[in-house]
């Protein structure tokens, strides 16, 4: 029996299952399975794929299409492993995070769950560093990623995921449960997750108000008691999210100004060369078109003088300039010109 079962759900991600799967039997603590439960994908590429899937210690379940925690519980029901990881079949897991985890399980049997930061990738690259996961901490936000790992016995005493809540949150719902019933977890400070962003990605899509209104209501409605009960915590914390939030924000822009204002000197500096150098090509091209045209002038007066050259030896070499010598020696000598 392997210490770690994996629970993949694909539902149409047959494009990014392999690199899932791959940073699994990556991990430097090899005693796992994996089990990838094919959510009734719409997708033929992903059937197909799914169809024909073979990878060491894998198997592929194929069930209706009936929703991310009920794709879970689905591998849930056939995994015999100590620990279960639930790994979306789009995100990958560094090579060391079962090797830390089980380190942390094994060395205090109090903690039921362990979990750790996150760095995205794909469409966006940043790391999440969360610090806690108690109560007041985790009704605020969910500080445990979905990946954590978790004892099976932890898992089955709350009865797993709910599996009405497909629009989102059952996750967050999931570890709330658990925090509720008495189960302790803990957050590695390291990052030993990676969590793609993409335009399908439901972090994203929950995002939009409309789509996380109904989830978020429904994770409220089933923890009541737990948000009237630490609600002055909860706003606190979100202040304090906010704030911290801001400061980045204002950090960022503080880098943005001090990185593009001696880019935005250079570039200026760079297009005053650039000018002195277009008016030094072009009074240089003024030039050589004004030498051009002096070229075609004096071109044009030389053949002229030629031209009036071979007129005048024409007229010295004609009858009548010999006939009317004697008439040009007459107006020389009243001119008092030479001959």
């Amino acid at each position: 029996m392997p210490r770690i079962s994996v629970l993949i759900p694909c539902f149409n991600h047959g494009a990014w299952i392999d690199e899932a799967v791959e940073s699994v039997l990556a991990q430097t603590l090899q005693d796992f399975e994996i089990i990838i439960v094919d959510d009734g994908s719409t997708n033929d590429a992903t059937r197909d794929k799914l169809a024909a899937y073979e990878r060491p210690a894998t198997r592929v379940l194929r069930t209706g299409n009936r929703g991310l925690p009920a794709a879970r519980n689905t591998a849930a029901a056939h995994a015999t492993g100590e620990f279960l990881c639930a790994l979306d079949a789009d995100d990958r897991l560094a090579p060391t995070w079962f090797a830390k985890a089980v380190a942390v399980l094994d060395a205090d049997p109090g903690i039921a769950f362990v979990s750790h930061w996150l760095e995205t990738f794909g469409d966006e690259h940043w790391t999440w560093r969360p610090e806690h996961c108690d109560l007041p901490a985790i009704l605020a936000r969910n500080t445990v990623n979905g990946a954590a790992l978790v004892r099976r016995t932890a898992f089955d005493a709350v009865g797993g995921y709910k599996e009405e809540m497909r629009q989102g949150c059952e996750d967050w719902d999931f570890w709330l449960r658990l925090i509720e019933r008495g189960f302790r977890g803990t957050i590695i400070p390291e990052v030993l997750f990676y969590y793609r962003r993409s335009s399908e990605s439901m972090s994203r899509m929950m995002l939009d108000e409309t789509s996380y209104r109904a989830p978020l209501a429904a994770l409220i409605s089933r923890h009541e008691t737990g948000y009237r009960a630490h609600a002055i915590d909860i706003l606190v914390a979100k202040e304090m999210e906010s704030l911290s939030l801001l400061d980045e924000i204002d950090g960022l822009e503080r880098d943005h100004v001090a990185e593009t204002l001696p880019a935005l000197a250079r570039a200026r500096e760079e297009l005053m060369a650039l000018d002195r150098a277009v008016a030094q090509a072009s009074e240089i091209v003024n030039q050589r078109q004004q030498q051009e045209r002096l070229a075609v002038e004096q071109e044009r007066l030389s053949a002229e003088v030629n031209a009036l050259r071979r007129e005048v030896a024409d007229l010295r070499r004609s009858g009548s300039w010999r006939i009317t010598a004697p008439l040009r020696w007459v107006v020389g000598v009243i001119r008092r010109e030479p001959r």
